[in-house]
């Protein structure tokens, strides 16, 4: 053999000692990080071995499968049957981050338990597995943003609740979705993906007709669901009624069916007598009263459009009936300019009559929508055919800590208000136990809405610059509230995505701010935004930092596209933007947060992550070191697209 020939066959036999045994370092420890998070290992520990390789073919890892390329790496875990569980502390995601070649997840058949864990950080995978374990709660509806790639989702036979996430309606790739024997709720998405070619959504809680992009999957895909109709099921869908007067809508948001019936004929005894008595205050008090509890799922009622990320952030169904309250309006006086009564008894106020004139009569007749209920009251949509006008209708509770006469001087002031981010009140109706505050309808709906709910026209329209005018509308709105307030100890108190409306042009509407004056239960006062911050939450400090602070989380919520968890009163749900933003500035990993939707526009790159360090500083948890709201308004005008 000549030394030519030997030193050719040297480096085939290293080439093939290469390709045989080489993978890439360190995925051991992180597997056996990610094993940490178990209860019992057992299963895995005869093979998952520190310090050994994974993707060793004479000694493979259970359940751990690995690509074929030179240099090996982990592409599958399939740890199935294995009667596995998770600790107290939940699965260890950021261990499978780690795996940057993963693509498969399946845990089916085990015993985990706990809310959904964050999967979507690999958003690389492209089939998850779940089946057959005992996670719970709701999914919040961005979810599955990150997972462009996802082909495969299994979730049967779970625990999970609340509405289906929309964000699964933008995985275009999807092929499998089987999210059977679960406890969703809400309406069946429409999943118009033609991808889509295996799915099951029988035996949940699901309700309302089915989209006819769903019309070819077979009846026995939505099986299970009493309240489903159209489609493959053979059960017909009824009509809608008509909305009702608002009168009768604030009558059926507070009991059952037999007790609207006892209301009703309760109702018309005390109209008998409001005709003796002419008593137009006591017509108030037959207004029927809300479910005591705070509904959380609510909080954004100022408008008739809701997110539909998840229940926490879906709008209230729309209450509809055939009863007419005429009666319960028939005493009702006429109002002068000045708002009043014109036989002087108490009707609606008005204080701003740039969108028209109306009564309390007027509002009760209209034709109304309930559009949810939160801390501080529920809300109406009223539509006033003789007007020509829609507005909103909140029915406030826990503000009683104003007279009557400070009460209509603090409205009035608020009325006055004139700024193009600003949304000011309309009119106002009083009684010591609940107020009536009346604000106009925008059509558009809450930002809230716009960037988690709606994944149509509004939200393809959230591009950078569009996102950039929205942040800069609103730090000009919080600023002039900071001028004009400055006395009060948070000028705002209640800044958050849902409260804030959007324009045609998306320009930023700020409303229920400068609440906290009037609050007066601790209930009312924790359902505010700012009572939210850490200076409250541990110190029990309420400042204008607060307003600071919320104005953060708003930014980051923009350029992050996620939910913030921080508008949940316990925060189990959505994204703790706050802590997630913290880690990846810690770590180095800012543009890994930008929202991939307006992640393409590469040459604003710099300006995206410019506002995150913004947000960041808006919302550290030390108020005292934390930016004024002039300081952090200088910086947010200083970035351009």
């Amino acid at each position: 053999m000549t030394t030519a020939t030997a030193a050719a066959v040297r480096l085939l036999i290293i080439l093939s000692l290469l390709t045989t045994s080489l993978s890439i370092p360190g995925e051991d420890a992180h597997l056996i990080q990610f094993k940490a998070s178990f209860k019992d290992s057992s299963p895995l520990n005869p093979t998952w071995i520190a310090g050994t390789d994974p993707c060793d073919r004479n000694r493979p890892w259970l359940g751990v499968d690995c690509s074929d390329a030179a240099f090996q790496s982990v592409s599958s875990l399939l740890l199935i049957n294995l009667g596995l569980s998770n600790n107290a502390g939940g699965i260890d995601v950021q261990a499978l981050q780690k795996l940057e070649t993963l693509r498969i997840l399946s845990l089916e058949n085990n015993s985990f338990s706990g809310p959904m864990p964050q999967f979507n950080r690999l958003s690389s995978l492209k089939s998850l597995f779940l089946s057959g374990n005992n996670f719970s709660g709701e999914i919040p509806g961005d979810f599955f943003t990150s997972m462009g790639s996802l082909k495969k989702l299994e979730l049967a036979n779970n625990n999970f609740s609340g509405r289906i996430p929309v964000s699964l309606q933008q995985l275009d790739s999807l092929i499998e979705m089987l999210l059977q024997r679960n406890h969703f709720s809400g309406p069946v998405p429409s999943f118009q993906q033609k991808s889509l070619q295996a799915l099951d959504l029988s035996y949940n809680n699901l309700e309302g007709e089915i989209p006819r992009s769903m019309a070819r999957f077979p009846a026995t895909a939505f099986e299970g669901n009493p309240s489903i109709c159209g489609g493959a099921t053979g059960n017909p869908c009824k009509a809608p009624a008509t909305s009702p007067p608002l009168g009768e809508a604030i009558m059926a948001s507070s009991a059952t069916t037999k007790w609207v019936v006892l209301a009703i004929v309760v109702a018309v005894l005390l109209v008998t007598i409001l005709f003796k008595k002419k008593e137009k205050g006591d017509m108030f008090s037959m207004i029927g009263s809300d479910p005591s509890a705070e509904n959380h799922q609510h909080e954004h009622a100022v408008q008739v459009h809701a997110p539909s990320i998840n229940r926490r952030t879906a709008g209230s169904a729309r209450r509809t009936g055939s009863h007419n309250f005429n009666n319960f309006n028939g005493d009702a006086p006429s109002i002068g300019k000045r708002g009043r009564s014109n036989s002087g008894k108490s009707d609606l106020v008005m204080i701003n009559d740039e969108r028209g004139m109306f009564g309390l009569s007027d509002l009760m007749k209209a034709a109304a929508e309930i559009l949810g209920n939160s801390g501080l009251g529920s809300a109406y949509k009223a539509t006033m055919a003789n007007y020509g006008t829609s507005v909103v209708v909140k029915r406030m509770r826990g503000m009683n800590k104003l007279n009557k006469d400070a009460f209509d001087a603090e409205i009035r002031r608020l009325g006055r208000i004139r700024h193009r981010n600003i949304l000011p009140p309309l009119a106002y109706h009083y009684r010591k136990e609940e107020k009536l505050l009346v604000t106009e309808y925008i059509p558009k709906g809450s930002l809230m809405f716009v960037l988690h709910g709606d994944r149509g026209i509004g939200h393809a329209e959230l591009d950078w610059a569009t996102r950039l005018r929205i942040i800069k509308g609103v730090a000009r709105g919080m600023g002039f509230l900071h001028t004009e307030l400055s006395e009060m100890e948070v000028p705002h108190g209640n800044l958050k995505s849902s409260n804030i409306l959007l324009s045609q042009n998306h320009e930023p509407l700020l409303t229920d701010y400068s609440l906290y004056p009037m609050s007066s239960c601790s209930q009312s006062l924790q359902a505010l935004q700012a009572y939210k911050s850490p200076e409250v939450m541990l110190h029990q400090q309420i400042t204008p930092k607060s307003d600071v602070y919320c104005l953060g989380v708003v930014i980051l919520e923009i350029i992050t596209g996620k939910f913030p968890s921080q508008y949940l009163n316990n925060q189990n749900g959505g994204t703790d933007v706050v802590q997630w933003v913290r880690e990846a500035i810690s770590n180095g990993k800012v543009s890994e947060l930008i929202d991939p939707e307006i992640a393409n526009a590469q040459s604003s790159l710099a300006e995206m992550e410019r506002m995150l360090y913004i947000g960041a500083s808006c919302t550290e948890d030390d108020h005292l070191t934390r930016v004024e709201m002039r300081e952090a308004i200088r910086s947010i005008e200083e970035v351009q697209v």
